[in-house]
């Protein structure tokens, strides 16, 4: 057992994971990643009845309720559930992206982030809403998604109540309570609050006009007011509908 250990050899392999088959270094390992495959899921939470495959995620998921963080960066002092995601954040600051894309050559820090970055080279949108049938490239995006038809806000703002769909959202919100504008425009120094609204800003500095109207050809830099102008159009197009021959 010890030479395994040393040739880091992990002979016990999982025949149900697809193309890339998970291998273990002991065969219990093996045997508890099978559960998943089973569906088997012992291991109950007291405080939430959420259940786990084995009792170390289980421990590791306890965590959140009793908000302990046991793994800290010492480079940033940010704290962390998992030593793997301890591992995993290190190399943030080691500046290491060893997962390659084959496609476009972009580089990330984890496989899975790899595998849902393919997913734009492949056109591939596995999680589907069995509401409405819209596709998602990943699950996150599919849960906020179905908020739509639930109506469900989780997240809630503490200095004004206001909720939101998305964690994002709610961060991009409390920007506004604390005053932070963090893009800054290069050409004369104003700030805004969202990247978007930088980028409207800085085509008055180019003078960019990418905006077109399909019906007379005249060009905006922005696409609001080119919408306002396509309503003229609309317009025209009712009082035309409505004048006697």
């Amino acid at each position: 057992m010890m030479d395994i250990y040393h040739t880091a050899e992990k002979p016990h392999q999982c025949s149900q994971c697809g193309e890339c088959f998970l291998c273990f270094l002991r065969k219990r390992d093996l045997n508890i990643h099978q559960r998943i495959h089973r569906g088997e899921k012992r291991f109950q939470c007291s405080q939430c009845g959420k259940c786990f495959v084995n009792k170390s995620y289980l421990r590791i998921h306890h965590r959140i309720h009793t908000r302990e963080r046991p793994y800290t960066c010492t480079q940033c002092g940010k704290s962390f559930l998992r030593k793997g995601d301890l591992e995993m954040h290190q190399q943030i600051h080691a500046g290491e992206k060893p997962q390659q894309c084959t496609h476009c050559g972009k580089c990330f820090l984890r496989k899975s982030y790899l595998k849902m970055h393919q997913r734009i080279h492949t056109g591939e949108k596995p999680y589907t809403c069995t509401q409405c049938g819209k596709c998602f490239v990943t699950k996150p995006n599919l849960s906020n998604h179905r908020r739509i038809h639930t109506g469900e806000k989780p997240y809630t703002c503490t200095h004004c109540g206001m909720c939101f769909l998305r964690k994002s959202d709610l961060k991009m919100h409390q920007r506004i309570h604390a005053g932070e504008k963090p893009h800054a425009c290069t050409h004369c120094g104003k700030c805004f609050l969202r990247n978007r609204d930088l980028n409207s800003h800085q085509i008055i500095h180019t003078r960019e006009k990418s905006y077109k109207c399909d019906q007379c050809g005249e060009s905006f830099s922005q696409e609001s007011n080119l919408h306002s102008h396509e309503r003229v159009h609309a317009d025209e197009k009712l009082i035309g509908v409505r004048s006697p021959v």
